[in-house]
């Protein structure tokens, strides 16, 4: 199977430097016990006034395939073709409610820092996860009645992964052999001003 190490440049933690987002899932079911453990990763996230802003939505395809019927129908048609093979797709969404009723301004934010957290549990239980926001926000909304203080961040399929070969499209193929690339550290950390390097 494809190793994906990340080129850091210093050496950072091993669930950081392997972690990457492949397309290529097993069809094989998520334990009930790992499933709990991503979720409960999340809820132990820090966020802005402890508020917790976080929501998901677990459809499982082995053991409610029309619920995850439901939300796979909101996908691209390039999304669609790898994720039909993954069991888990979680809905992540955020309370944008804060103290007394006024917006929360961490909600987003919160949320991804939840999500981090999630994801660097799967990967230390074997499995893996990829964000995807190829998908109808309003569609996925409407479908599921989401109240309208939920903001719509993303989906993440989830599974153990597979060989790339039992992705369809060939494009997506590719690039899931294409090695991983971050823009560097000059360009997204600064010293004491913008623009001014470490």
């Amino acid at each position: 199977m494809t190793v994906k190490i990340a080129e850091t440049s210093v050496p950072v933690h091993e669930l950081i430097a392997t972690r990457w987002s492949p397309r290529a899932f097993q069809d094989r079911p998520v334990e009930n016990e790992k499933r709990q453990a991503l979720l409960e990763a999340a809820r132990w996230t820090p966020s802005a006034y402890n508020l917790q802003p976080w929501r998901f939505v677990v459809w499982e395809r082995h053991r409610d395939a029309e619920s995850f019927d439901r939300a796979f129908a909101t996908l691209s048609s390039t999304n669609k073709s790898w994720v039909q093979r993954a069991p888990l797709l979680l809905g992540v969404f955020a309370d944008t409610r804060g103290p007394e009723g006024k917006a929360n301004g961490s909600a987003a934010y919160d949320t991804g820092a939840a999500v981090f957290a999630l994801s660097l549990q799967a990967h230390s239980l074997g499995l893996h996860l990829h964000q995807l926001g190829g998908f109808n926000r309003e569609a996925l909304r409407d479908e599921f009645a989401l109240p309208p203080e939920i903001a719509v961040l993303t989906l993440v399929a989830v599974g153990y992964r597979d060989e790339v070969d039992v992705i369809e499209r060939e494009e997506l193929r590719k690039r899931e052999l294409l090695p991983r690339e971050r823009l560097p550290l000059s360009q997204i950390a600064f010293a004491g001003a913008w623009g001014t390097q470490l």
